[in-house]
């Protein structure tokens, strides 16, 4: 990661009636504009996501998407929808008077990306996209009903003991039933469950600090009543909607490189795997696929380990981006390598 900076200046902008979002700049003011999307959704940005970044060369945007962090109202399902988080982000690129940007985004922050890029194609100069996740009925079952949970039973069990054993054929409604609940302690209970659950899955060695964000009141109410809300609702969107061909038409033209972990559970492969399938129906698309599969850890002492290795799909001369390894600065698993690896893409 490049080293921590603060924003050069910070902002609010009111989107609806109802919220208004928080906003930050950092790095270079006349540099190459790039904006994150956090995760979640309801996840909210971290200041050490400005270390994606050279800042001597990108103008770098931030922004906490409706009733995350420091967007207001807090935990707001109202008027909170994948359509009105797109329409946030053309909005916020108009407001800092932005003609076109590069988009990074990962797990939910790809997501958002493919929507924003399929609805304004010609305000995307590139996407980076890590941990594709594309909100499929197929990709919920495998983290919420079956699948991650023959992976890690014992955070399972956590998960399932918040709900009655008649209600866990559906994990997502059930708990969607809890984090409306009117009352308070039911919602704060499940919403610390449902992070928790995402917070032990989602690196391949358990980082306490995210277990402890799972603990906080707050931030824990907002992320799991988002994502829910977000989860139950299908995102708004058909089933598979953002790997539709005709969606995909429409942003064939934009260079795209896509790190991804092997052995992600929150995110898994397929779906980058499925992606790439169709970003490749035509061969003008320019579109590498990383895969990140084994890596030697560093020690907790800090000392640099020796070697990492992947493998990379679809990377056809003169490609505008290009993607360089490195392990500076990292101290825990998997996930985390592909969180980093991303600051190394070169776009051009």
């Amino acid at each position: 990661m490049y080293p921590p900076i603060e924003p050069y200046e910070t902002g609010k902008l009111k989107v609806s009636n109802i919220h208004t979002l928080y906003y930050e700049l950092s790095g270079n003011r006349e540099g190459r504009p790039v904006v994150f999307l956090h995760g979640g959704p309801g996840g909210g940005c971290d200041p050490k996501d400005r270390s994606f970044f050279d800042p001597t060369k990108y103008k770098i945007v931030l922004f906490d998407q409706r009733g995350a962090g420091k967007s207001t109202p807090t935990a707001s399902l109202e008027e909170n929808t994948t359509w009105d988080l797109v329409k946030d982000v053309e909005k916020l690129r108009t407001h800092l008077s932005i003609e076109k940007w590069h988009v990074f985004g990962g797990s939910w922050g790809s997501t958002l990306a493919l929507a924003y890029a399929q609805s304004h194609p010609d305000r995307v100069l590139s996407l980076v996209l890590r941990g594709i996740f594309t909100l499929r009925k197929s990709e919920l079952n495998f983290f919420y009903q079956e699948g991650t949970s023959h992976l890690f039973p014992d955070a399972w069990d956590e998960y399932i003991a918040q709900i009655p054993e008649a209600e866990r054929n559906d994990m997502v409604l059930a708990y969607h039933a809890q984090l409306n609940s009117e009352d308070s302690e039911t919602r704060i209970r499940a919403a610390k469950a449902w992070s928790k659950w995402e917070m032990a899955t989602s690196k391949l060695y358990v980082d306490p600090a995210h277990i402890a964000r799972a603990a906080e009141d707050d931030w824990a109410n907002a992320f799991a009543r988002i994502e829910n809300h977000y989860f139950v609702n299908d995102g708004w969107m058909r089933d598979g909607q953002l790997l539709e061909k005709q969606g995909i038409d429409k942003i064939r033209h934009i260079p795209c490189i896509v790190v991804q972990g092997r052995y992600d559970v929150v995110c898994p492969a397929r779906t980058a795997y499925d992606l790439k399938k169709v970003s490749r129906l035509q061969t003008r698309r320019r579109f590498d696929l990383v895969f990140i599969i084994t890596i030697s850890l560093w020690k907790r002492s800090g000392q640099r380990s020796p070697s990492m290795s992947c493998q990379t799909l679809d990377t056809p001369p003169g490609n505008p981006v290009s993607l360089s390894f490195s392990c500076r600065h990292l101290s825990v698993g998997l996930i985390s390598v592909v969180r980093y690896e991303v600051k190394h893409i070169k776009i051009t």
